[in-house]
């Protein structure tokens, strides 16, 4: 009887070690996964917490919130220095311009200038510079932003006042009714006015527009011309475009605005199925952002 007890003492230790060790290595094996994810730059891994203790859930939870945190405060890193550097950029060349405009401009009210062989070459010293005055002024609007003014927004409302904008493009909504988000209005109707005005641009046929209500995410794609795969981590750089005519400042705003409310703008690395090119608002909980302010 006692050799019972003990072969049953025995089993139930042995199975013990061995429902350890498996436990362990499966946590290893998360350890492994999520390191992997933060060196090849994924932060939008998540892991289940399925079959891991209170402790170790509260854990799992903690580090697949890291990698939006991470991705956030990147995001904010590179705005920020962005805006350092084409501040200083922009003094030194608004005062190197000026004096160039108003000399070059003086010197066209001339009459020995007017109609005579150097008027040409004046006009386009002239014209260069005040284009470059109004294409750097326009980097203004960047650093200037006003504190943005966050209320409870009717998303539904600002989506439909935008689709009017673009009568030429089919929009495809998926966005409940009473999707309320909490933001300044003025700032997410140019983001996206921004959004619909660079599909256009890119000949889209349809734009998308999808609410995901557990991560308070407004998903924005269409059907346009891809964004070539050689550009897509610069089209938040400001100044950087491929248009001829475009100036490079619409998304790194768009994005600085979104950052501004506690928020993130990105380009999704696989659009939503049907569509070209994806990109996610992602709006912080009243909650969260009145902690964030204190």
């Amino acid at each position: 009887m006692s050799w019972s007890i003990y072969i049953i003492i025995g089993v139930i230790f042995l199975i013990s070690l061995i429902s350890i060790y498996r436990h362990q290595r499966s946590l290893r094996q998360r350890a492994y996964l999520m390191r992997e994810a933060i060196q090849n730059k994924d932060f939008t891994f998540r892991l289940s917490t399925k079959g891991l203790l209170t402790g170790e859930s509260a854990m799992q939870e903690v580090l697949n919130q890291l990698g939006e945190i991470i991705r956030q405060q990147i995001s904010q890193n590179e705005v920020e220095s962005w805006e350092r550097l084409t501040r200083v950029l922009t003094h030194e060349i608004m005062n190197a311009t000026a004096p160039i405009t108003s000399i070059s401009q003086s010197l066209l009210n001339r009459a020995d200038v007017q109609d005579g062989p150097l008027e040409e070459g004046i006009r386009a010293i002239f014209t260069t510079s005040k284009h470059l005055n109004a294409f750097v002024d326009s980097y203004r609007k960047m650093s200037e932003l006003q504190d943005p003014v966050m209320e409870a927004l009717s998303l539904t409302t600002i989506i439909n006042d935008i689709c009017l904008l673009y009568p030429t493009v089919n929009w495809d909504i998926s966005v409940s009714k009473d999707i309320i988000i909490y933001a300044d209005q003025n700032m997410i109707r140019q983001i996206l006015m921004n959004l619909g005005k660079n599909a256009v641009e890119a000949g889209a046929h349809h734009i998308g527009l999808e609410y995901a209500d557990n991560s308070q995410t407004l998903y924005v794609s269409n059907d346009g011309q891809p964004i070539p795969a050689e550009v897509r981590k610069s089209i938040f750089i400001p100044f950087f475009t491929t248009k001829h005519a475009g100036n490079g400042i619409g998304l790194p705003l768009s994005r600085r605005m979104m950052i501004q409310q506690n928020g993130n703008l990105s380009l999704i690395d696989h659009p939503l199925n049907g569509y070209h090119t994806t990109f996610a608002l992602e709006f912080q909980h009243p909650e969260a952002t009145e902690e964030k302010r204190y």
